[in-house]
């Protein structure tokens, strides 16, 4: 079943009022906002290798669910690409003809729910159960992500609404998941060669 949603109808009026504050805004900001759109998640994968390494000076446990993040992201990720499959809304650039800072995509490269969104939610929700600070720093990270995206002229404002609850959503629950198996998986690996992995000594 595929939906073809038109996001027009849901919060068009909204999506307009922020890509024309873009075109009003300084040249700086509207650079800024850009080049975090487009390179911001790079910030996410630094604070995962960040926080696993610290994590093997802590306890084997921590660096095993430290480890997990990625794997929760990715999960995200998959899950995300699965309802844009679904939904196949069209960017908000091509139903509303509107001119963006970042270009067009194509047709075909659907917009609901928002990749960046899902990405940099499930990146900070993961964090989380691993470093609170690190946690803390990426969710900031993550809603200027979101905020990013619609700043650029890439999502309606529901589509990165909606990239943050599935990214939160399923690395809470894998996150959670692995926390309540962890004992014996770290046991299995502690007695391998993956040990180096999980404990810095």
């Amino acid at each position: 079943m595929i939906l073809a949603l038109d996001g027009s109808s849901i919060d068009g009026s909204a999506y307009t009022d922020v890509v024309n504050l873009a075109h009003r805004s300084p040249g700086w900001l509207d650079d800024t906002v850009s080049a975090w759109s487009t390179y911001g998640l790079a910030v996410f994968a630094v604070l995962m290798a960040v926080v696993w390494w610290r994590a093997r000076r802590v306890s084997a446990t921590t660096a095993l669910v430290a480890l997990a993040v990625p794997v929760a992201v990715g999960a995200a990720y998959a899950v995300d690409a699965a309802v844009k499959l679904l939904v196949r809304e069209d960017r908000p650039c091509q139903s509303l003809h509107v001119a963006t800072l970042e270009a067009c995509p194509a047709p075909g490269d659907w917009s609901f729910p928002s990749n960046h969104a899902a990405i940099a939610a499930a990146a900070a929700v993961a964090l989380l159960f691993v470093s609170r600070r690190l946690g803390a720093v990426a969710a900031l990270a993550a809603c200027a992500m979101a905020v990013s995206r619609v700043w650029v002229g890439a999502h309606y404002p529901h589509d990165v609404a909606a990239g943050v609850v599935v990214g939160a959503v399923v690395a809470a629950l894998g996150m959670t998941a692995l926390c309540r198996r962890s004992d014996p998986l770290v046991r299995r690996i502690t007695g391998t060669r993956l040990r180096p992995l999980v404990l810095a000594s």
